[in-house]
């Protein structure tokens, strides 16, 4: 069976035949497809932003919709990296901004204000799914009455500093001659 992870392998790796469950929290992979819905969402409005201007109703606000794209783009970004969290924040914000623009857009002159309240229903969805995330993510710090754990005793060589000596004079002594000099 084919596994995308084999093409990375180096030869002589073992090849991977079947994956198993993900260690991944369920909230770490909703962040993380949030992250690349955050990025095809920021894409369409970068480089379709007439299109969605268009169906909105809301003709010559391509450069905010484009500006927005780009927000997207980067929050997504920010939600697949190690500080997902900030990420999903910074979604949340997005969501406001969304909004508060999507608001303009319900006037009684707009021919497609149906078109923008069908989209600020889905914004305000998602808001709620990306504040529900952000809060399942967040960094989890130790309790103000928790004792550090000191190790003042560990080298950091599981068998000692000696045996570890030893084993690089073996290593040394194993190189040729020529090559050493």
């Amino acid at each position: 069976m084919f596994h995308f992870s084999n093409i990375v392998r180096s030869e002589g790796d073992p090849k991977i035949i079947e994956g198993g469950p993900s260690l991944k929290q369920p909230e770490d992979q909703l962040a993380r497809a949030l992250g690349w819905f955050s990025i095809g969402l920021g894409a369409i409005e970068l480089f379709a932003a007439r299109r969605v201007t268009e169906t909105l109703g809301m003709e010559g606000k391509e450069t905010l919709v484009r500006a927005f794209g780009v927000r997207e783009i980067f929050s997504g970004i920010l939600s697949l990296s190690v500080d997902k969290n900030a990420g999903l924040w910074a979604r949340v914000g997005g969501d406001g901004l969304d909004a508060a623009a999507l608001l303009s857009g319900l006037t009684a002159d707009n021919p497609k204000k149906g078109n923008v309240a069908l989209a600020l229903l889905m914004v305000g969805g998602i808001a709620m799914l990306d504040y529900r995330v952000a809060q399942d993510t967040k960094p989890q710090r130790p309790p103000p009455d928790a004792r550090r754990k000191l190790y003042p005793g560990r080298s950091g060589f599981p068998k000692g500093i000696s045996a570890t000596r030893d084993r690089a004079k073996d290593a040394i002594n194993h190189i040729p001659a020529n090559v050493r000099s």
